[in-house]
């Protein structure tokens, strides 16, 4: 197809630990899919110290403006020696205001007999994240919760939005505003009234505790949900482990004209080098990478074949109760996507 001829230019950071591994991964079966891209390698982590004297050189920022895509792999931030997280780093430079979390039980194996089908949208710039922290007191210590109405607007927006264009039905805030009034109060008054301009889709809330054991007792009944920062990775990890864990969960992290596709599991230093980490959920996060690129119709060949591979339960990695290696993963999995030609 002549589409398929375009070449598209793609920051790649491959991280530390198991970072070049798995993102080589994900490489693989990209090109596997037929999309071609040029993928500009550039540094970011505790391995870019030595050599830049920070985790996020500036020529890494740059490369991501230019390309406006970028496949990220796992990041270790140094404890204990200043330096600022690398994900922090990159969502507060380039605006990447919404977290997007998809969780399927189809993706892993599920606790529930249910099948579980939902999509965290987390609001990724502010909140009890912004960092903003001080010691009042001997032994006392303050840490602000910054909540705008512009940041909540803007992730609602993209919620609903999403939820329109993917034909779901549903969209849950996630809140604690019984109890925090201002800060959780503005969030909430802020996603109903992008509510009202959504009529086709179901608008409900959930204050966050009850939402956490809703999450473990009945996952089923959630579609789309919007939460802010702390509530968004809270839940978002909450909702993978119902599915196999992080290893087998993408995620993303979208501006206005930027994105930033991520697996949001560590760097697992213990066994970088040895041939034997998942792949899975880099390999997740370059598909979603594929859809924003406009490749739905090779995106469902790769997740249709990542379903396939798992329901057979071989060649998986020791974290799934496997003995295969990476290697032996990414080939089995290559296999179906050629097999779904």
């Amino acid at each position: 197809m002549a589409g398929k001829q375009k070449v598209h230019n793609v920051t790649l950071l491959p991280g530390d630990g198991i970072g070049p591994e798995v993102t080589s991964a994900a490489r693989k079966v990209v090109a596997a899919a037929g999309v071609i891209v040029d993928w500009e390698i550039m540094d970011a982590g505790a391995g870019a110290i030595e050599k830049h004297g920070t985790t996020l050189p500036d020529e890494t920022i740059a490369s991501i403006k230019k390309n406006k895509i970028g496949l990220k792999g796992p990041i270790t931030t140094p404890i204990g020696e200043g330096f600022t997280s690398v994900n922090v780093g990159l969502r507060k430079t380039l605006d990447l205001y919404a977290n997007i979390r998809p969780v399927r039980s189809a993706m892993g194996i599920s606790i529930h007999h249910k099948p579980i089908d939902l999509v965290i949208f987390r609001e990724n710039t502010e909140d009890l994240y912004s960092g903003m922290e001080n010691d009042i007191a001997p032994g006392v210590a303050q840490s602000l919760k910054i909540i705008t109405e512009k940041a909540s607007t803007r992730i609602a927006k993209a919620a609903f939005e999403w939820a329109i264009e993917k034909g779901r039905h549903t969209v849950h805030a996630v809140h604690k505003a019984n109890i925090m009034k201002k800060s959780d109060g503005l969030f909430l008054d802020s996603v109903r009234k992008v509510a009202i301009k959504y009529p086709d889709i179901t608008y409900k809330e959930i204050i966050v505790d009850n939402c956490a054991m809703q999450m473990v007792m009945h996952p089923e009944q959630f579609d789309v949900m919007v939460l802010g920062n702390l509530y968004g990775d809270i839940i978002s990890d909450l909702a993978a482990g119902l599915v196999g864990g992080l290893g087998v969960v993408p995620g993303a992290n979208i501006a206005e004209n930027i994105a930033v596709f991520e697996s949001v599991h560590g760097s697992a230093p213990d066994i970088a080098g040895k041939g034997i980490a998942n792949p899975l959920a880099t390999i997740l996060s370059a598909n979603m990478m594929l859809r924003y690129m406009g490749y739905g119709k090779d995106a469902d060949r790769v997740q249709a074949a990542t379903v396939l591979f798992l329901s057979e339960k071989k060649h998986l990695t020791p974290d799934m109760g496997g003995n295969a290696t990476t290697d032996e993963m990414v080939e089995a999995l290559i296999a179906k996507i050629k097999l779904l030609r």
